[in-house]
């Protein structure tokens, strides 16, 4: 496949340059095709416009393709991607509101400020206050600045920017 798309850089070992790389303050997540992408969360949602509108114009996701006539679309925020959908086929029981309880879809951004003004603009409430927040990863610390939100239909998404590493 040709286009934008930067080489996707793989690597057995769990610590990689690439792993360097991002962990530093301020680094936007590179774009990648679908193709790249190991996993995929499609998420069926109650109302597709209201849903499509949360992404795309609160959160700042890119439809990178869609059909209206399902209805669904393929939504893209850096190297983040997620398919919503209503009607969907991978239906394994009822859905009751809250969606995807136990769950929380964790997405790399470059700067959760402003996610967080977007959403404040419109109204829409936060589950979790920005936060920082410092991950053990072996003798290492990993920091991230934090928000959590609710979709329209519950679906937790917590919008990490990395702050760097930090030694034990």
């Amino acid at each position: 496949m040709s286009g934008p798309w930067p080489v996707a850089v793989s690597s057995p070992v769990w610590q990689s340059e690439a792993d360097d790389r991002m962990m530093k303050p301020n680094v936007e997540p590179q774009a990648v095709p679908p193709e790249a992408v190991a996993l995929v969360p499609e998420i069926e949602v109650s109302d597709f416009t209201r849903s499509l509108h949360f992404y795309v114009a609160l959160l700042g996701f890119s439809v990178l393709y869609d059909r209206p006539e399902r209805p669904f679309a393929y939504l893209t925020l850096g190297a983040a991607h997620i398919m919503i959908e209503h009607g969907g086929i991978w239906m394994t029981g009822a859905l009751e509101q809250p969606f995807g309880r136990g769950v929380n879809l964790q997405i790399t951004v470059s700067n959760v400020t402003a996610i967080a003004a977007r959403l404040a603009a419109e109204g829409w409430p936060l589950f979790r206050q920005i936060e920082e927040a410092w991950y053990r990863r072996g003798a290492e610390h990993v920091g991230t600045r934090e928000l959590v939100v609710q979709d329209p239909d519950g679906y937790l998404l917590r919008f990490s920017e990395r702050l760097g590493v930090r030694e034990e």
